[in-house]
């Protein structure tokens, strides 16, 4: 799909909006020639880092106290 008129844009916009979403085509519209706008697909973002494996880990143990015995090293 190539640059489309503004004129043209106008007439048959739900048509390209599905043309858009269905093949991932990107037209530019023009006004006299000359682009002034994109037509895009929506693209949602997908899941963060955060909270990503949620539910996913099980801690068996106490992480956050501290270590009851300190150790030296070589000892």
């Amino acid at each position: 799909m190539g640059p489309i008129n503004a004129s043209e844009f106008k007439a048959k916009c739900l048509k390209l909006m599905d043309e858009v979403v269905r093949a991932g085509e990107e037209p530019t519209i023009t006004r006299h020639g000359v682009p002034v706008a994109k037509l895009v697909p929506e693209r949602t973002p997908g899941p963060g880092l955060i909270g990503l494996h949620a539910g996913q880990i099980d801690f068996r143990a106490d992480i956050l106290s501290p270590v009851a015995e300190h150790r030296e090293a070589g000892a």
